[in-house]
């Protein structure tokens, strides 16, 4: 390890003294200076010694940048997103992703940008979903700049997943119809239709049943049979308060087998509560006799007719 480390310090003395100027060398050796840097992190990356050979990558890829090799200079920060997953520093990876991405752009190779995106939202899904998600939207503006609808619409939806894990529904929604839309551009109508039984859950899970009916109306004629059948028992369970229906329809065997997060979606979906039916009045037996208006004509011969009332005196006595 030793041997390797001086080895590298070696490199990294040939690599400053390329960058001095004098009388007669007016201009840095950038070439040179790149070069050995890149030899000086091969050596600490042998010898474990992880910072200094990211220093030495970041070193090399300015060097390729002050070159203009920009291309070469987006490599090595490839590079650094790997060493800093090797150091479980993933807090740098996203920004590194960022300026790689933005070298590739420059140099006309947005497809290597993109990928560069999508290895580290990889690398931060499971830790950093924020991260990655925002890595993800990234790619996803990179691949339709360039009409590349199908690499685009793989993006979209790795965002429209992550949402869903992160209970983004509203936003969940807009990127499963930005999916949509690029599989449109494509002609691929059966992941229409699969992404059409995800939509109308996101829309069940934001708790508007208006629009998940909406979005079967929409996109069902791009789904198969057993997807119609279920989405139509669904979306009737969740009319008529049905809570028994509306479980059997989420344990279908299609939407079970959907990528993880809809199936956890549905498996999580807060069933219809049901209608709740009144309960019958109880007779009391003996009970007082009902309240009768005085003003009726009923109620004058019922106090005729009630004894002990003192109208029967009344009547006999005269008015006086």
């Amino acid at each position: 390890m030793s041997s390797k480390i001086e080895e590298a310090q070696e490199h990294i003395r040939q690599a400053e003294k390329s960058l001095k100027t004098s009388l007669l060398k007016w201009r840095p050796d950038y070439d040179f200076a790149a070069d050995e840097y890149n030899k000086a992190a091969t050596c600490f990356r042998n010898a474990k010694a992880l910072d200094q050979c990211k220093e030495c990558l970041l070193k090399s890829s300015d060097c390729h940048r002050q070159n203009r090799a920009i291309f070469h200079a987006a490599k090595c920060l490839d590079q650094v997103i790997l060493i800093c997953k090797d150091m479980n520093n993933l807090a740098e990876v996203r920004k590194y992703a960022e300026k790689a991405c933005n070298l590739y752009q420059q140099h006309g190779s947005p497809e290597s940008g993109a990928a560069t995106l999508d290895k580290a939202a990889k690398i931060l899904e499971g830790t950093n979903p924020e991260d990655a998600l925002q890595l993800y939207k990234l790619a996803v503006d990179v691949a339709t700049i360039e009409d590349s609808s199908r690499q685009g619409a793989e993006y979209a939806s790795k965002v429209a997943r992550i949402m869903v894990k992160l209970g983004m529904y509203d936003q969940a929604a807009d990127a499963v119809r930005r999916e949509i839309g690029l599989h449109q551009q494509v002609g691929s109508e059966a992941a229409i239709g699969r992404l059409a039984v995800a939509l109308v859950l996101v829309q069940l899970a934001r708790g508007d049943y208006v629009a998940a009916e909406k979005a079967f109306k929409e996109w069902g004629n791009c789904c198969d049979v057993a997807e119609i059948q279920t989405l139509e028992s669904l979306l009737q369970a969740y009319d008529d308060e049905d809570p028994e229906l509306a479980a059997r329809a989420l344990a279908s065997p299609f939407i079970r087998h959907m990528d993880v997060e809809y199936a956890r979606l549905a498996r999580d979906l807060p069933l219809p509560k049901g209608v709740a039916v009144a309960p019958k009045a109880n007779v009391i037996e003996n009970a007082a006799a009902s309240y009768v208006s005085p003003n009726s004509g009923n109620a004058a011969e019922g106090a005729k007719a009630a004894p002990g009332s003192g109208l029967e005196e009344e009547e006999e006595g005269g008015l006086c």
